[in-house]
């Protein structure tokens, strides 16, 4: 009796061990179908690097969007009417005096013809007129000194002593130019002052400051610089604007009645 008691218990311990074998075979199994590359792919360098590294450079400006800072150094660049004069220091037969810019922007050199110079700088210039005369000289040494040309310039309108055209010789702020112009008259608005700057041949910009609060706080940090070719426009405050319609009241004469 016992020993069949014995052999039951041996024979059920024997297909328990053999189910728990089958159940872990079945999972590793699974495992293996679910993640076929985790064995290859570490958990570092498992997608999240390269989804990281494509938002970073998706957020990242491109060059050409990036704003630029703009110097203001600017290089002259010669119009209408200027004037230069043209040395050949090794070929002096080719030298002229008081080349004028035509209103076309052409020049007329000795042997070479017309040129296009308007809009170019001096070094650019240059290197015009030595590729207009490599055509009939060997690598020919060129010098340029304008003589005459437009001098940088500002124009204050409106409301200032002095209305008018300025010469731009140093850096000036939009305070310092109302001073040359005269400073404010009595009817002027202090605080809408408008500072007009070409863009371009067909756009202008315009910004409004406040002058008053500028020079009453003391603080100038804001006073911007003034470019060549812009205006300054005061305009009339309201309380000029509205003297006209404004009775005044005088002591009349006195008439005795008989």
């Amino acid at each position: 009796m016992k020993k069949k008691i014995l052999i039951s218990l041996t024979s059920i311990a024997c297909v328990l061990v053999i189910a728990n074998a089958v159940c872990a075979g079945q999972t590793d199994s699974s495992v293996k179908v679910a993640n076929p590359t985790a064995a290859a792919v570490s958990p570092a360098d498992a997608g999240a690097p390269q989804i990281a590294t494509a938002t970073a450079s998706s957020t990242v400006p491109s060059s050409g969007s990036t704003p630029q800072l703009q110097t203001r150094d600017l290089r002259y660049r010669v119009t209408a009417s200027d004037s230069f004069d043209l040395t050949f220091p090794l070929s002096p037969e080719y030298n002229q005096a008081a080349v004028t810019v035509q209103p076309d922007g052409f020049v007329t050199l000795f042997s070479v013809g017309d040129v296009k110079v308007q809009g170019l700088t001096v070094p650019e210039l240059t290197d015009a007129v030595r590729n207009a005369y490599g055509k009939i000289l060997h690598d020919p040494i060129v010098s340029i000194v304008l003589k005459d040309f437009n001098k940088p310039f500002f124009i204050a309108d409106g409301q200032v002593g002095h209305p008018g055209k300025y010469d731009l010789r140093e850096d000036t702020t939009l305070s310092q130019a109302i001073a040359i112009a005269g400073g404010f008259t009595d009817d002027a608005k202090h605080s809408q002052v408008i500072l007009v700057h070409r863009v371009g041949s067909q756009y202008v910009s315009s910004q409004i400051f406040d002058v008053k609060k500028m020079e009453a706080k003391g603080d100038l940090r804001e006073d911007p610089y003034v470019h060549p070719g812009d205006q300054i426009l005061v305009p009339k405050s309201f309380s000029s604007k509205a003297k006209g319609w404004v009775p005044s009241y005088g002591m009349g004469a006195y008439v005795p009645l008989k």
